[in-house]
């Protein structure tokens, strides 16, 4: 399956940090109704707590564009993140190159 992959990523301030978890929560509601949405993750830097990344794996760029933002879902996914729009330092769609697999340690962990 060919799909599109989506990164966001935001910086936010220490005192944000609860709102802007919170806000995801409610948006990931949306994203899991979504027929146009595979996955999604929400990842905090380790060793950059401000910093984090949205990843969303779309069936396609047109897909997210026209159907999702054009749904039903997108209302409420809009509201839940829209305070943390000024936040975005990068928001663009990537497609998946033949550079991938799995490490050794993904085996161990089922050990």
């Amino acid at each position: 399956m060919t799909s599109t992959v989506e990164y966001i990523r935001y910086r936010i301030a220490a005192e944000g940090h609860d709102e802007f978890l919170a806000g995801y929560r409610k948006a990931a509601e949306s994203l899991a109704a979504a027929p146009q949405c595979i996955d999604y993750e929400l990842s905090r830097c380790e060793e950059e707590p401000d910093r984090y990344i949205l990843r969303i794996r779309w069936t396609s760029v047109k897909d997210h564009i026209e159907g999702f933002r054009g749904g039903e879902h997108f209302p409420a996914f809009f509201a839940a993140v829209k305070p943390f729009f000024n936040s975005i330092e990068e928001m663009q769609h990537y497609t998946v190159t033949d550079v991938h697999g799995i490490g050794k340690a993904a085996g161990e962990e089922q050990s």
